[in-house]
């Protein structure tokens, strides 16, 4: 499976170093040259040589997206900082290049069930954490 992964931070390169160690071709893309640097970390090797791809280039760009493999990638995963760009660029592999599998990364927990209900699949790292403050409390006194 080709996987293509928008944004190269703590998550974004995680899910990269898992997928290719999976023996799936993956390949990063961010705007940073130096991002490259959280793939290659705990690890001698360099990303490139394992097998990883990595472009430089600005998700929000068409050009970027293609020279990172978009046009045939079967899964893709929105990664950046950014709410609103991972949710245009999750819409534009979706309905654009047609990509099977498209998972987004959305920290406002509303917009996350607004853009689920319209088709994207969505990961809520906010309403996640909420869910297990609560549970912790609940927990600890007993409830």
């Amino acid at each position: 499976m080709f996987v293509l992964i928008v944004g190269c931070g703590r998550v974004g390169s995680a899910v990269a170093m898992k997928m290719l160690s999976e023996g799936h071709e993956v390949s990063v893309l961010d705007e940073d040259p130096e991002a490259i640097a959280q793939l290659q970390k705990g690890t001698e090797q360099d990303w490139v040589d394992k097998g990883g791809s990595f472009t430089v280039g600005t998700a929000l760009e068409i050009e970027a997206l293609e020279a990172a493999g978009i046009e045939r990638s079967d899964a893709f995963v929105a990664s950046t900082d950014g709410d609103n760009t991972n949710l245009v660029i999750a819409q534009i592999a979706k309905r654009r290049y047609n990509v099977k599998i498209v998972v987004v990364r959305v920290l406002d927990p509303a917009r996350a069930t607004w853009y689920e209900q319209q088709g994207l699949t969505t990961v809520c790292p906010t309403k996640i954490a909420i869910e297990m403050l609560e549970d912790a409390v609940h927990e600890a006194v007993g409830a």
